[in-house]
């Protein structure tokens, strides 16, 4: 019998070397009683403990079961492309750039480079809220007895939040990035079908 595994649940790994993490999978695997003989595929992020060739956890299971093909993360990979493309951009870097700088003084959704959900949550509490953290802005400058404070919100409001590029990056963003979301909740949902998943990506480089 199978034991039936919780949700969304973490395994506990003190050893991070390739050949620790391995032997933590591999006892899981073994502990829900499933055959490792059946095992079909493995999928990780960039990680080299995961994914390389020598001493790791891909390596530990293609050694046992050569029948388990690795193939890389595919949330992973759109995360990548997404850095990739903010990285290749000059709008793009000072778009975000802008982007980071307002959310400390507005707390906002903050950034982060793993995890691009939080980018399109970040465009999102702005692109839907512009009139009012402009006001906000303006109301800061007022009562801040900081000079530093007074001027960075004077200039976020005025050069960048009234800025024409600034408001047309974060409208392209803002569509783009949701359309990435969209496909990244659809990879990682449990009744998740491999032809489903390839028409949707076929669907987003064609809208990209």
């Amino acid at each position: 019998m199978e034991k039936d595994m919780k949700e969304d649940e973490f395994l506990k790994g003190d050893d991070t070397s390739g050949k620790g993490l391995f032997e933590v999978v591999l006892d899981e695997i073994k502990c829900i009683g499933l055959g490792i003989d059946n095992l079909r595929g493995q999928a990780y992020d960039n990680g080299s403990n995961m994914k390389g060739k020598h001493l790791r956890v891909q390596k530990g299971l293609l050694d046992i079961n050569p029948r388990s093909f690795y193939t890389p993360c595919g949330c992973h990979n759109l995360n990548l492309v997404l850095c990739d493309m903010a990285k290749s951009c000059t709008k793009a870097i000072s778009f975000f750039g802008v982007l980071q700088h307002s959310v400390p003084s507005l707390t906002l959704k903050s950034l982060s480079q793993t995890r691009w959900k939080s980018h399109i949550e970040s465009v999102k509490a702005i692109r839907f809220q512009t009139p009012q953290i402009r006001d906000a802005l303006f109301k800061l400058e007022k009562v801040s007895d900081d000079p530093k404070i007074k001027s960075e919100a004077n200039c976020l409001a005025i050069f960048e939040l009234e800025n024409f590029e600034f408001l047309l990056g974060m409208t392209i963003w803002h569509d783009v990035l949701f359309a990435v979301n969209s496909i990244n909740k659809s990879l990682q949902s449990k009744d998740m079908h491999i032809d489903v998943v390839i028409d949707q990506l076929r669907g987003l480089v064609s809208f990209l």
